[in-house]
């Protein structure tokens, strides 16, 4: 693509990446760059472990749906999670509220509950007797010995991935498994859990990107 033709700027900040968004050109030129960038040319410096995205609009007002298009683009990815999506704009009507992302670092013990009405990022274990519930996904850096509860609201969409999945109940949604043995493989990659067509699975993060491209693989009962 074209120096002249670039209509996003992708920065490393201490908080993860920074993406600058050009707010002149069309917003149908926005996406389709946004896709080209994260499937193409910038695979490489995108791919590994989870990163925190934050989204500048400069002076761009855009409305729910648009912003909707750009978070699914980005999470399609599966290690990218959105941190913040801001706009310049005066108006206190168009500035974009930062997304429902918690940061937790703290191990939840025995008899503790976390709950969130968002994605949450939890750096540390969540031990036997412990819960998360969450109305979005649940990343967690560390090991999963407890419950963890992702969609609480009823989404179907969401995931609970972990460095050590070895949980006493999982539950997505309406749906509850608690997890057999098979799954305890010891494997060191990062694993989540996800639903397909109403049934609970586990895969390596790696592969959320498929999970995400592919909706029709969230499908419910």
């Amino acid at each position: 693509m074209a120096e002249k033709q670039q209509h996003i700027m992708i920065k490393g900040v201490k908080e993860g990446l920074l993406f600058l968004l050009d707010d002149e050109c069309t917003f149908e030129a926005l996406l389709q760059e946004l896709r080209h960038k994260l499937e193409k040319t910038h695979q490489q410096l995108l791919s590994g472990p989870l990163i925190h995205v934050h989204i500048k609009l400069g002076e761009r007002v855009v409305t729910d749906e648009q912003k909707e298009q750009l978070t699914s683009i980005i999470r399609a990815q599966g290690n990218l999670i959105i941190g913040s999506i801001t706009s310049n704009s005066s108006s206190g009507a168009d500035i974009i509220d930062k997304e429902k992302l918690k940061v937790m670092t703290c191990i939840v013990r025995s008899g503790q509950t976390v709950e969130h009405d968002g994605d949450l990022l939890l750096i540390g274990d969540v031990n036997p007797g412990a819960s998360l519930l969450c109305a979005g996904d649940i990343y967690i850096l560390g090991a999963l010995r407890g419950m963890a509860h992702a969609g609480t609201g009823g989404r179907e969409d969401v995931i609970i991935a972990t460095s050590l999945m070895r949980p006493t109940q999982l539950r997505i949604g309406d749906v509850v498994s608690r997890p057999p043995e098979e799954w305890a493989t010891g494997d060191a990659s990062m694993e989540f859990a996800y639903l397909n067509e109403g049934q609970m699975q586990i895969d390596k993060l790696s592969q959320l990107y498929r999970i995400r491209q592919n909706p029709i693989l969230f499908k419910g009962v």
